[in-house]
């Protein structure tokens, strides 16, 4: 056998040297092979498994398409090889199978190897054999009962394998047995080795969705995560074949995931590799501040105060990241959320593409295709589709600050030309008990002109000094009832 070896390439060598085991297969006292355990190369064990990287790989191996086959044999895949005697069953069947040997397979099922054994890719021999084309080894294994559905590690069955590298004769063999090629379970995402998978991945059998609710594509939905509510984006399998949507949802994961902020959405994880592919944000279930304030209406004193610093705070934060600003360009109360402790958090960030145009400034990459989505908060250069800076994001707190005091959005200047202009709510009487300078917060935050805007980390200290005002005086808090 080592005489054997040496004459192989060196490939083939190192190949067939790495798939050796202890578990070798012993003769009885008959000569007859004695029967080893599937199990005991079967990545469900949990036990010690080989890989058979000899030969056609899976159809579905992200290596072979994408022509880095894992096979460092090569140009020695057809030629005739001696069976080494250091390889334990599982992989002589496997290593049979390739090589065409259909009496030899047969001898080994004979001696009760398992006809399912798996490696630990879970490739069988069916797979290996439709793979390289042998009809006859694929008759021998249907006729001892092997699962004809059987997947390995990337979904694929014999049927998928035989069509992919051309094996008609098998293929329709295969399926007048009833073989089915499984659906394409790749993502626009999935990794070419298990080493390349990110840390954030999660396992999707560990989210559950509660019985009979509707799973929605693109929006965000409630489930269980180990136990532990969460919200979860589910992205549409019809969108993978859009590189714009997935190029979006790239960014929006890519954002996501960085941050880290009390008063910011907390990200869990996302599911890349498997379909469908989502994102997993913690849940709130107080619901956001837009149902808050349609269902309770005009907020108290003291707590507008507490949700705009809040708010201020989270969306410091986010502009100043680094190496880039997060510039949320979508603010609005539906993307702001109530935690159990009572906290604002910011979340619905990152699903902007933009271009740097400058160091501070930027403009966004697919203007005509959100235009419609733009909302009552959309800064005006925005509509306009101008470069802007992170002062559209003040223009939008600046009409979140009224509606918590109001009640209810302001209907009088929702058009883009009447914004534009200028046009804003009236403040006349609506601000009654409030500080002055918390009007002139407002004022300040939907100004017309960018530069008129202050900067969250200003309008922090600004709301610190109004709210130690109105703690201090009492008589503000009794007189107007709105400091409850």
């Amino acid at each position: 056998m080592e005489e054997e070896l040496s004459q192989m390439e060196p490939g083939a060598k190192v190949t067939l040297q790495r798939q050796a085991s202890s578990g070798s297969l012993t003769q009885g006292p008959s000569g007859e092979l004695r029967r080893q355990s599937s199990l005991e190369s079967s990545p469900r064990s949990g036990r010690g498994g080989n890989r058979f990287l000899f030969g056609r790989q899976s159809s579905m191996d992200p290596n072979r398409r994408r022509g880095r086959s894992q096979s460092p044999v090569g140009a020695v895949a057809e030629q005739e090889l001696a069976l080494p005697d250091n390889l334990d069953s599982t992989m002589q069947m496997l290593f049979l199978a390739c090589q065409g040997d259909a009496h030899g397979v047969e001898a080994l099922l004979r001696g009760g190897v398992d006809v399912n054994s798996i490696n630990l890719d879970g490739r069988t021999a069916l797979h290996v054999a439709a793979c390289e084309g042998h009809r006859e080894v694929v008759r021998v294994l249907l006729d001892w009962q092997a699962n004809i559905d059987a997947r390995d590690r990337w979904g694929s069955t014999a049927v998928a394998d035989s069509k992919c590298y051309g094996h008609m004769d098998i293929y329709d063999l295969l399926k007048s047995y009833g073989g089915k090629a499984p659906r394409n379970r790749r993502t626009p995402m999935m990794v070419s080795n298990p080493g390349e998978i990110p840390e954030y991945e999660l396992n999707p059998g560990e989210l559950q969705f509660r019985k009979g609710d509707e799973v929605l594509k693109g929006t965000y939905q409630v489930a269980k995560w180990n136990g532990t509510k969460v919200c979860v984006k589910i992205v549409d399998r019809e969108t993978y074949s859009d590189q714009e949507a997935i190029n979006s949802f790239r960014h929006e994961l890519t954002v996501f995931e960085k941050v880290r902020h009390p008063n910011v959405v907390q990200f869990i994880g996302a599911v890349t590799q498997n379909i469908p592919m989502m994102i997993v944000s913690e849940y709130h279930a107080n619901a956001d501040l837009g149902s808050l304030i349609q269902r309770k209406g005009r907020l108290n004193g003291h707590k507008v105060l507490r949700y705009a610093l809040d708010i201020a705070r989270g969306m410091t934060y986010l502009h100043q990241c680094k190496p880039d600003p997060i510039i949320h360009c979508d603010l609005k109360p539906k993307n702001i959320f109530l935690d159990n402790g009572g906290l604002m958090k910011v979340g619905g960030f990152g699903l902007m593409r933009l271009s740097k145009m400058a160091p501070d400034k930027v403009k966004l990459m697919n203007h005509e295709a959100i235009v419609d989505t733009f909302s009552y908060y959309t800064a005006p250069e925005m509509h306009r589709n101008e470069v802007f800076d992170m002062s559209v994001d003040a223009y939008a707190f600046g009409f979140i600050l009224y509606e918590m005091v109001e009640g209810l959005p302001n209907m009088e200047s929702t058009t883009v030309i009447a914004r534009g202009e200028g046009m804003r709510p009236s403040l006349k009487n609506k601000l009654k008990g409030y500080p002055s300078d918390f009007k002139g917060l407002i004022e300040e935050c939907w100004e017309t002109h960018p530069m008129a805007r202050p900067t969250f980390s200003e309008m922090i200290v600004r709301l610190d000094k109004i709210y130690a005002h109105c703690m201090k005086h009492g008589a503000w808090k009794e007189s107007l009832k709105i400091w409850k």
